[in-house]
């Protein structure tokens, strides 16, 4: 098939992954190279903070592909390689050591890192990014230490849930009012902090953290802003993640909060971006947007590829994405905006059965589903037809009742 001769893409993960196996299915034939910073095969990411690293599955199980079927893809995989810059002039990415790869045509997809704050180099303090960060982290939990989770959103409340059903004693804080406040806003937030409290999880949320207490060089405690302190052996810090793109500097892309792509995840001729990297303009909801998301870096990576061999697509997806926390499986579909109204639409928020819908703007853009899957999936057609917005909830209605 006709197309670049030479296409590199860095990052081997499940968006680069996706990217590399979508051009060999529509017969690409040309020199493909995969490059990832991590020594192990690509895997998948969401059960780092759930499956994994609750010891229910064994790290064998969320390897996307095995040898062989990585053999098939006849790509040139480097591993434990990580990209430190590239000359667009030339078209080369420059890799740790001196190597350097060229590229006819280029895939970002280096996803993103996970943000540190100020002493949480002491013992003990953890983040969670990738396999060997699980795998340590639950090491370290095993010993049943004090936990202190910094951060409230997905990752935090993933990991402060499966550190619970340890029986550890297990503190959540964040400076926002509720748990993943700032995805889903104050009422699902504090449905979400009863969640946790009524699971043995204290939350500590409207404060924040401002420093951690080291003895011997490893954490004792947390200090939070109000004044008061917290014990912990165990810290795991979950206040986000960036972009990574530090390698991208002086390259002349266009970076901001990610690599910033037109509709077509195009950030320059024959360079392209997928998953969490990318960010993107996303015609569906007239807005630019970066998604950190499975089932976004498996999608927008199969249109990366397609546009690679000459098609012409815009990526205007309906994102979704899901958490698991306790007994409670989490789901949504669309954008949720700060200032969106909610209705509930299926379901009573009392039993934690329910679907609510957010509108903005006179347009249903988002719709959330809490253990009713076959509700919610119903109802994401709200979504794709931008249907008008049913009535606002009012103060008396079930959400603040509930």
């Amino acid at each position: 098939m006709s197309g670049p001769k030479r296409i590199a893409i860095v990052g081997a993960s499940a968006a680069g992954l996706g990217a590399a196996e979508a051009l060999r299915r529509r017969g690409y034939d040309g020199t493909l190279t995969l490059i990832g910073d991590e020594q192990h095969p690509p895997y998948d990411r969401p059960p780092l903070s759930k499956q994994i690293l609750a010891g229910t599955w064994e790290p064998d199980k969320i390897v996307l592909r095995s040898g062989a079927q990585l053999a098939t893809l006849d790509a040139d995989l480097l591993l434990g390689r990580s990209a430190v810059g590239l000359d667009m002039a030339d078209r080369r990415v420059l890799l740790d050591g001196g190597d350097r790869i060229d590229f006819d045509a280029l895939v970002i997809a280096t996803g993103v890192a996970p943000r540190h704050l100020p002493g949480d180099g002491l013992a003990g303090v953890h983040v969670l990014r990738t396999l060997d960060d699980a795998l340590c982290l639950r090491s370290h939990l095993l010993d049943r230490p004090t936990v202190v989770v910094v951060g409230a959103g997905f990752l935090g409340a993933e990991v402060a849930a499966v550190a619970r059903g340890m029986s550890l004693d297990v503190t959540l804080v964040d400076p926002l009012l509720a748990p993943m406040h700032a995805q889903f806003g104050d009422r699902i937030g504090g449905i979400l902090a009863d969640l946790h409290r009524d699971h043995g999880t204290s939350v500590r949320c409207g404060v924040g953290v401002r420093r951690f207490i080291g003895t011997a060089g490893r954490v004792a405690g947390v200090e939070l802003t109000d004044g008061s302190g917290l014990e912990a052996d165990l810290v795991v810090v979950a206040v986000g993640a960036g972009p990574a793109i530090g390698w991208l500097a002086g390259s002349g892309l266009p970076l901001g909060n990610g690599v910033e792509c037109d509709a077509h995840c195009r950030a320059a001729p024959h360079v392209y971006a997928a998953g969490d990297v990318a960010s993107w303009r996303n015609n569906r909801f007239h807005t630019r947007m970066r998604v950190e998301h499975r089932v976004n870096a498996t999608e927008q990576a199969m249109v990366v590829a397609a546009n690679l061999l000459g098609d012409d697509q815009e990526y205007a997806p309906v994102p979704y994405f899901w958490t698991d926390q306790y007994d409670a499986r989490i789901q949504a579909y669309g954008i949720f905006p700060a200032d969106a109204d909610i209705t509930l639409m299926r379901g009573e928020l009392a039993g934690r059965r329910f679907v609510v819908g957010y509108s903005h703007r006179g347009r249903v853009v988002g719709v959330l589903g809490w253990n009713s899957p076959r509700e919610l999936r119903t109802l994401r057609q709200l979504v794709v037809d931008a249907a008008p917005s049913p009535a606002k909830l009012t103060a008396a209605d079930d959400l603040d009742a509930a």
